[in-house]
């Protein structure tokens, strides 16, 4: 079975046994380390993810205050109340990894970040980073 398929038949099972969990009160911070807004870079770009007030922990793992990255590519948020798509649009870290090397094509590309907890599923309130758009020499 390919991971994609995994994924997908984890989320929905997932989906249908717990509800979006609640994101913590206080200041919650998803945010980009690398590449700030506006940047120009080349490809691949190492995408570091920031976040502040909240733990990162991998998919599968039920654990308070705490989730996993998506990475958002030229696309807008998904829908909040249910798993986060698969697909190459948006891009799950759910081993719990804090950056990656993404490979885009030359031109401006809107990059954002949505933390999902255990199941995939983005946090209530939702833990948004602000969309970026970089340019690619």
């Amino acid at each position: 079975m390919n991971r994609r398929l995994i994924l997908t038949l984890f989320a929905s099972v997932a989906f249908a046994t717990a509800a979006a969990a609640q994101s913590p009160p206080g200041k919650v911070r998803l945010y980009f380390i690398s590449p700030q807004d506006g940047e120009t870079v080349s490809s691949p770009v190492t995408v570091r993810f920031g976040l502040s007030g909240m733990g990162v922990a991998p998919a599968g793992v039920e654990k308070e205050n705490t989730g996993h990255h998506h990475l958002l590519i030229d696309t807008d948020l998904p829908k909040m109340d249910e798993p986060i798509p698969v697909d190459a649009k948006h891009l799950h870290f759910g081993g719990g990894q804090t950056e990656t090397n993404l490979t885009l094509p030359p031109g401006q590309h809107t990059l954002q970040l949505l933390l999902g907890n255990w199941t995939h599923v983005p946090f209530n309130p939702p833990v948004v980073s602000e969309k970026i758009t970089v340019t690619v020499k």
